[in-house]
C-alpha cells in the first residue's frame, strides 16, 4: 500500500503531463547510444557522432512565444561551433500543437525565418510514455521537474557524452547561465 505522500506524488504527476516513467539505473550512461533521425528523415542522426563535442539538445516548434530563440541558438552555434559546440534541434508538437507541419515545413520555416545552420533531428515525442530516449535518459539523469514542460527546454551535453545540465524554456540563448555552462563544459578536455 502506497503511502499518502506517495499518492500525492503521483496525483501531481499526472496533473502535470510532462512527467516520464523512470528509466532503470543501466540505461543513465552517457547519451552516445542513443540515435534521432535527421530533419528530412533522410538518415540517422547517432550522438555518437557528436563525440568530443559538447553539444545543447533543444525541443523547438515554429509556432510558440519562444520561436524566436531560433535566432539566439543560430548565434551561439555561430559563435561557439569552432570551439566544438552543436546545437541539435528536436521539433516537436507536444505543447499546444505549436509544431504542427511536417519535417519539409520544419526545415524551410527555420531556414527561411531564422537561417538556421545547425542540426536538426525529425519530429519527436518529448514527454510521456513515448517520449524519445533522450529525453528519458535526461529525466533518468536530473529527476523530477526535468521534462520539459514546454518548447524549448535545453539540454547540456558533456565533451564526453554525459548529460550535465538543463535549462527551461525561460532561459534564453543569451542568458548568463547558459552561456557559462556551455563556456565551461567547452574548456574541459574530454576523458
Amino acid at each position: 500500500m502506497k503511502k499518502p505522500w506517495q499518492l500525492f506524488l503521483l496525483a501531481l504527476s499526472g496533473m502535470m503531463g510532462g512527467c516520464m516513467p523512470p528509466v532503470s539505473a543501466n540505461d543513465q550512461q552517457n547519451v552516445y547510444d542513443l540515435s534521432f533521425t535527421t530533419l528530412m528523415g533522410e538518415e540517422p542522426m547517432p550522438l555518437s557522432a557528436y563525440e568530443g563535442k559538447v553539444v545543447l539538445v533543444v525541443n523547438t516548434a515554429s509556432k510558440c512565444g519562444f520561436t524566436p530563440q531560433f535566432k539566439g541558438l543560430q548565434e551561439l552555434y555561430d559563435k561557439y561551433k569552432g570551439q566544438g559546440l552543436v546545437i541539435l534541434g528536436v521539433p516537436s508538437n507536444d505543447f499546444g500543437g505549436q509544431e504542427p507541419g511536417t519535417d519539409e515545413q520544419i526545415s524551410q520555416f527555420c531556414k527561411l525565418n531564422y537561417g538556421v545552420t545547425f542540426p536538426m533531428a525529425s519530429k519527436q515525442v518529448v514527454t510521456g510514455d513515448k517520449a524519445h530516449p533522450f529525453y528519458k535518459r535526461a529525466y533518468a539523469v536530473f529527476g523530477f521537474g526535468s521534462a520539459p514542460k514546454w518548447n524549448f527546454y535545453k539540454y547540456l551535453v558533456s565533451r564526453d557524452g554525459k548529460l550535465v545540465e538543463y535549462f527551461s524554456s525561460k532561459a534564453a540563448p543569451d542568458s548568463e547561465a547558459l552561456v557559462k555552462a556551455i563556456e565551461q563544459e567547452l574548456s574541459k578536455e574530454p576523458t
